[in-house]
């Protein structure tokens, strides 16, 4: 039924009788009251036929998408994001950084859109150059400096002998001591033993097996490697990885221990050849092929009866797990497997057998692995979330801060001796995850400081910053220093990997942070300073043949083309006035009672603090990882219990229409 409207006359309608709609109506002059002839409305019911209503409903339907799809309509590099008032009851879910839809780039015409995870540190630096350059069309940064077909393809053809007996348990000693101490990937004793009993049966039949030293091989020439070999394909190790992978292209129906071992370190090592997608496609590979059998669940004793084979199961598995979490965190693709999902132990030690490192390490780094999962589902993915997203970020950072807390002494860094490779990379890794749940927040806070041009000299007032996002802000950056001493002491020391794809994104992860610190107030040359050490030691990377340091090198690069006059780095000598003062909360004649730290980068009030020069001390001696959960303001953020929009101190939207993604007037950014 459909209601519709009619025009009556009051005397037509009160006598029944129809209307002949004029003014006055026929009947009105015919009485001779056409003085009173006023209108009013009546309804009046049509019978419609349903599948018109359908119809209507249908078109209704699309012509609002169609109308969506024009208001959305903006350049790929920058999907809109959502625009919900300040009011609205689910406000504060929302990564500041994420738009309503994915994110693609067109790399090549003749190719489908690659997709392009918000996580990722190359879409962190993109959004960054579009902020600089104030221009949100700016183009993400094509990723071609990997290995590409041709050149594996041609190293398919070429022969390549197998090492020596000695160069090969040279190769997979490196491979253990560099890789094997941080994965669990291979057990050392037992493919030792395999190794000698191969070489002196002259037994290389077994396919899966010869796949396994292959990779095994690739990945201790890339470890030991110095320097480019001068070839098509310059990475070392690069010649077995393209014949392990010839050896694995049927899938078996029954997968065995061994060939989720090839899988998983042919996954690690695509990483050299900064071929992300292959990494991640193997490692889905060797996800499945572990569920087919069952890795994810504890194997009854009475059919695994050897203690050392089913611990093997169990790291196994939990090195999957970790690879899953590390790669999701890298490329911004979501996880393959739900941690309700797995039923399976947690690392243990095996009496009276040595090839199993240390579990107390495995389990830690399986711990990091959750959070770091975490931080992709709660700061990274578009679904709706119950709850806020500064609580959600309060959250991260207590299950951090739980972590370094609970981190037994064997694996602490220790300012007496020097610390073993495997231990620095789990701080490392720890500081990146710190990163990777703030620097949305940083970022949003050098947008409200630094929205408008020229904000020091503008008399139009800038937007006010609450202490929470100052103090996750500082908390980002304080990681972003920690890990670029680790890596410092690492290069000047010799000791790191050239050809290593982890520390070339560690690099490029702190400096992009260690960049906006010196952009936001007061400003801090020592940061500046260690953003041109990271660009350089990239550089020099680059220079030696690592693919994933020229990428991020030349990515770096582009950043600093943005720094125009606008956003050269500031200092606080030539920066500290009183617009800045009043948008950090700070009274006009209060600085000195309030506190400016000048190490820390930002002007939250510190009137809590003793000696706020002394909150984030930036010398080696001193500075570690946890001190960025443990000062005291971070300490009462972590300690409220109800985190709500009130504490934001925004207003508005920040995004005004498609082409001003990263125009700020902040803020519903935090909606879902």
């Amino acid at each position: 039924m459909l209601t519709k409207g009619i025009i009556s006359c009051h005397r037509c309608h009160a006598h029944k009788v129809k209307c002949s709609g004029e003014r006055p109506c026929e009947k009105c002059r015919l009485a001779g009251c056409a003085e009173e002839c006023n209108y009013v409305s009546r309804d009046r019911q049509v019978k419609v036929n349903e599948s018109y209503l359908d119809q209507v409903m249908m078109e209704n339907k699309w012509l609002k998408e169609q109308l969506h799809d024009i208001k959305n309509s903006s350049s790929e590099t920058s999907p809109q994001g959502p625009e919900v008032s300040a009011s609205d009851p689910d406000s504060n879910v929302r990564n500041p950084l994420l738009g309503d839809r994915a994110w693609f780039y067109s790399y090549d015409p003749s190719v489908p859109p690659i997709y392009i995870g918000e996580a990722a540190c190359t879409a962190f630096a993109t959004r960054l150059r579009q902020f600089l350059s104030r221009n949100p069309d700016v183009p993400h940064c094509p990723r071609t400096q990997y290995i590409k077909e041709p050149n594996l393809h041609a190293l398919s053809g070429a022969e390549t002998d197998w090492p020596s007996l000695a160069q090969a348990r040279l190769l997979v000693k490196v491979a253990f001591n560099q890789a094997g101490r941080v994965y669990h990937l291979f057990l050392r004793d037992s493919t030792l033993d395999q190794l000698e009993e191969m070489y002196r049966g002259r037994n290389f039949q077994d396919s899966v097996v010869r796949c396994k030293f292959l990779a095994i091989f690739a990945l201790g020439e890339v470890y030991s490697g110095r320097s480019t070999t001068h070839s098509d394909c310059a990475v070392p190790g690069a010649a077995y990885y393209v014949r392990a992978m010839m050896m694995i292209p049927i899938l078996p129906e029954r997968p065995n221990l061994t060939h989720i071992e090839c899988l998983l370190l042919l996954s690690l090592y695509s990483y050299f050849l900064n071929r992300r997608h292959s990494g991640f496609l193997l490692i889905g590979n060797a996800l499945r092929m572990a569920l087919i059998i069952g890795l994810n669940h504890n194997i009854p004793e009475r059919q695994c009866m050897n203690p050392v084979e089913r611990q093997h199961r169990v790291r196994i598995w939990w090195a999957i797990y970790v690879f899953d979490r590390m790669w999701g965190s890298k490329t911004g693709f979501p996880l393959a497997v739900a941690d309700n999902d797995i039923y399976v132990d947690m690392p243990s030690e095996v009496a009276a057998d040595s090839q199993f490192s240390d579990p107390e390490y495995f389990v830690a780094s399986i711990e990091l692995s959750k959070i770091t999962g975490q931080v992709i589902d709660k700061v990274y993915s578009r679904k709706e979330h119950p709850a806020s997203f500064l609580h959600r970020e309060q959250q991260l950072l207590i299950a951090l801060k739980n972590w370094v807390q609970c981190l037994p002494s064997s694996i602490r860094l220790s300012r007496d001796q020097s610390t073993p490779k495997h231990v620095l990379s789990l701080h490392l890794q720890f500081n990146q995850c710190m990163i990777l749940a703030t620097r949305p927040i940083l970022l949003y806070v050098l947008m409200c400081l630094r929205g408008n041009r020229g904000v020091a000299a503008t008399r139009k007032s800038p937007e006010k910053v609450s202490q929470p996002l100052l103090i996750l802000s500082e908390a980002c950056i304080h990681a972003a220093r920690h890990s670029n001493l680790l890596i410092t002491d690492e290069w000047i020391e010799g000791s790191m990997p050239i050809f290593c794809y982890f520390y070339a994104q560690y690099l490029f992860s702190v400096a992009l942070v260690l960049l906006i610190s010196t952009l936001l107030p007061p400003g801090n040359t020592n940061d500046y300073t260690s953003f041109e050490t990271a660009f350089e030691i990239l550089g020099s990377m680059s220079k030696h043949g690592n693919l994933a340091a020229t990428e991020f090198h030349d990515n770096l690069r582009s950043v600093k083309h943005c720094l125009t006059e606008e956003f050269a780095p500031r200092t606080a000598e030539n920066y500290i006035n009183t617009d800045i003062l009043s948008i950090c909360g700070i009274s006009e004649g209060h600085e000195e009672e309030q506190g400016v730290n000048g190490s820390a980068g930002l002007l939250p009030s510190l009137d809590t603090v003793e000696d706020p020069a002394l909150l984030y001390s930036t010398t080696a001696d001193n500075l570690t990882a946890e001190m960025a959960l443990s000062g005291p303001m971070m300490q009462n953020f972590l300690m409220q219990s109800d985190i709500d929009a009130n504490l934001l101190g925004l207003s508005g939207n920040v995004i005004e229409d498609a082409n001003g993604l990263f125009t700020v007037t902040p803020s519903s950014l935090w909606t879902a």
